[in-house]
């Protein structure tokens, strides 16, 4: 699953993939948005990002895609 979060005031993104479940991030984001608390979030490779809940733009919580590497013949 790849996440982008988006910060107030701050002109990049976070992004990063997660092996989490798209119900299990958005509820993540729900519960730090209406509690005012962090949101804590494990990457694939084991890291945990943490931003607090107050300074978030945006989170989009989009499928994991194989990223296209090459060049098109035209």
């Amino acid at each position: 699953m790849e996440i982008r979060i988006g910060i107030q005031n701050v002109a990049r993104e976070i992004a990063f993939e997660t092996d989490m479940s798209k119900d299990d991030v958005t509820e993540k984001v729900r519960a730090a948005v209406n509690d005012g608390t962090n949101l804590e979030l494990t990457d694939n490779k084991g890291g945990t990002v943490v931003v607090p809940a107050g300074v978030l733009g945006y989170v989009e919580i989009g499928d994991a895609s194989a990223r296209r590497v090459g060049f098109v013949a035209g």
